[in-house]
């Protein structure tokens, strides 16, 4: 039976036990820790709630782990370089459990999770990063050029989500280094992006102005901005909201929290709306999601799937909506939305619109108030491109897109 200790680390002088997960004949099970039990935090109220006993993971459906667990590993990209890693040490891939990849990732994971013990593996190189040659290499493993993983790209790009290349970064000034653990003092906690085979050429321009478009419509975005390199590159970066300094902050996303499988468009906005509004409590935040719901129909961001939301449990122990992330254009699974708008994902308009508003609990005006506001960031989408670099091919495509979703109202 193979057991690996759940710690939850707010930082280096504060973290405790949350509990034990064990498997056993392919079998996922985790128990709380009494002490934590004693005074709990509800870190997944909907599928793992703080209760005394065995738990085993039965919804194999989903995935074969808890969600609340799943949200600490990495997707498609970071998944593609720890199995570089691990066959480089010539461990056959197909045998590694769950519990084994989580125990690679040690403390090096997102939001406030972490799992001991930890699999050593060298961390030694510190030094700052050349993001053109993290990129290069990203390329190739991708288009499958290379077997090898610069010690580097496989420090600060193992943990993220998401299929599209990426690594995790301090950031001081012009200093760029590793940000996969704790930083120096003064150095930011980011998220850089590289492009993918499919992505725009000018991908990392597009999604800052697209961060500049949302914040416009009144979304919540973190700081984000653009890393140029000497040969000419710019990648999108975005700061992280699950780090304040070094002090780390629970975040669950949308699916893990209620179990659905991002991979396969299953869920509505209805769904997310009611989720909010039952974890939160707060109408406030209701109008957040659903302002975000609005900005995603009218800007073609239809890679809406269900760990594109999130929430994050605040020192109160009270959860909220995490800033917006991965918004830009996109054309999503089949040419539709991720998650339908009451069951429409083609072509929803403005009746769907209303009735969402209407069946969160949301006033006439309150609706109409979000929809002018990201209606009139949208369609200053010229200005936004113009303002991050966006090519003049980019910028008329995306824009006959937008002016088609708003003429669909």
């Amino acid at each position: 039976m193979k057991k690996l200790n759940v710690i939850f680390y707010r930082e280096k002088n504060e973290k405790f036990p949350v509990g034990q997960l064990a498997e056993s004949r392919n079998r996922i099970y985790f128990e709380y820790d009494p002490d934590f039990l004693a005074a709990p935090l509800w870190l997944s109220p909907f599928k793992l709630p703080p209760e005394p006993g065995l738990h085993e993971h039965k919804d194999r459906n989903f995935g074969p782990l808890f969600g609340l667990f799943d949200d600490s590993l990495p997707d498609g990209w970071g998944l593609t370089l720890m199995d570089r890693f691990f066959r480089k040490q010539g461990i056959n891939v197909a045998g590694l459990s769950i519990l084994d990849r989580l125990a690679f990732l040690g403390s090096a994971t997102m939001g406030a999770l972490t799992y001991e013990p930890a699999t050593e593996h060298d961390k030694s190189d510190n030094g700052e990063f050349d993001l053109h040659q993290l990129a290069e290499q990203s390329r190739q493993i991708m288009e499958g050029q290379s077997d090898t993983v610069l010690p580097q790209l496989m420090r600060a790009g193992g943990s993220p989500g998401g299929a599209r290349p990426k690594v995790l970064a301090g950031i001081h000034g012009n200093q760029i280094i590793s940000g996969e653990d704790d930083l120096p003092k003064d150095f930011e906690h980011w998220i850089i992006k590289f492009n993918s085979k499919n992505d725009l050429p000018d991908s990392g321009a597009v999604e800052y102005a697209y961060s500049l478009m949302a914040r416009n419509a009144g979304i919540n975005m973190p700081e984000t901005r653009l890393f140029p390199t000497k040969p000419g590159d710019s990648f999108f970066g975005i700061k992280r909201f699950d780090r304040m300094e070094n002090r780390r902050f629970h975040v669950h996303t949308f699916g893990n929290m209620i179990h659905a499988n991002f991979r396969i468009p299953s869920m509505d906005y209805d769904d997310l709306l009611k989720v909010i509004k039952i974890l939160t409590e707060n109408h406030r935040e209701t109008l957040r999601g659903f302002r975000q719901m609005i900005f995603n129909l009218l800007a073609n961001n239809r890679d809406d799937h269900v760990k594109n939301f999130a929430f994050m449990m605040d020192e109160n122990q009270e959860w909220q909506l995490t800033p917006a992330y991965d918004l830009t254009f996109s054309d999503g699974p089949g040419g539709e939305h991720s998650m339908t708008f009451l069951g429409e994902g083609q072509s929803p308009g403005k009746n769907e619109i209303m009735q969402l508003g209407k069946r969160a609990g949301l006033t006439t005006i309150e609706v109409n108030r979000c929809l002018d506001q990201v209606l009139h960031a949208v369609k200053t989408w010229p200005d936004h491109a113009r303002a991050a670099n966006v090519t003049p091919k980019s910028t008329a495509m995306i824009k006959s897109v937008i002016n088609r979703n708003i003429k669909a109202l």
